[in-house]
């Protein structure tokens, strides 16, 4: 265990940070299955305003460096595409 003053301070960033991360991670995934649920129906208008829910929760983690920017980047463009597909 820390014994400093500032370690034990550092120790209670980081769970902050830990749970903070942890919960912007989780919206992630659970806006992405929305989003493919919503291709999967096949409803174009429920699949786009849920694409849009999702890019920009995943800009924001992109723009804090929870995800990379490249993988930002693929999963919606991933999304976006199945989405032109329905036609």
């Amino acid at each position: 265990m820390a014994n400093t003053k500032s370690a034990l301070k550092r120790v209670r960033q980081t769970e902050v940070r830990t749970e903070r991360n942890r919960a912007a991670k989780s919206r992630i995934k659970t806006l992405r299955k929305k989003t493919l649920a919503a291709i999967e129906s096949g409803d174009k208008d429920a699949a786009t305003k849920a694409l849009g829910e999702f890019a920009s929760s995943v800009d924001k983690a992109a723009k804090t460096s929870l995800i990379h920017k490249n993988r930002a980047a693929n999963l919606k463009s991933k999304a976006a595409k199945a989405i032109s597909a329905i036609g």
